[in-house]
């Protein structure tokens, strides 16, 4: 029975390949000056919004970025997988990683899409409304 034996191959999992798009996104960002707060950052439960990096520029903003990797560009390219509920996951997650600060600093959303051609930096992407 073929398919019950494990996949020896080098086939890079899912996984792994959004790992690797992160890795350039930050390794972009930090070459434009934005320094890392924190990468993965969850909220608890079932449901819950996720942000794969938040960044700070020099003047203190921070930077919620969403990261998307394509290798194709059919059906709008990367930037274009980012639907309302996405974003609405990544507002929920924005605020609460805002809960344990005593002053709101001034943020934005941006988005980092890697299509083949390099990175693309869509700075205040979407707003929290």
């Amino acid at each position: 029975m073929q398919f019950l034996k494990k996949n020896t191959g080098r086939a890079t999992t899912t996984k792994a390949q959004g790992d690797a798009g992160e890795d350039e996104a930050l390794a972009y960002l930090q070459a434009q000056g934005l320094r890392l707060l924190q990468r993965n950052y969850r909220t608890p439960g079932r449901g819950g919004g996720e942000i794969d990096l938040i960044m700070q520029t020099a003047d203190g903003t921070v930077v919620f970025v969403e990261v998307r990797k394509r290798s194709r560009s059919d059906f709008g390219g990367a930037a274009a997988t980012i639907g309302a509920t996405k974003r609405r996951r990544i507002v929920f997650a924005a605020q609460h990683y805002f809960l344990s600060w005593s002053r709101l600093p001034p943020a934005r959303f941006d988005v980092v899409t890697l299509d083949g051609a390099g990175p693309q930096w869509l700075q205040a992407a979407f707003d929290a409304g």
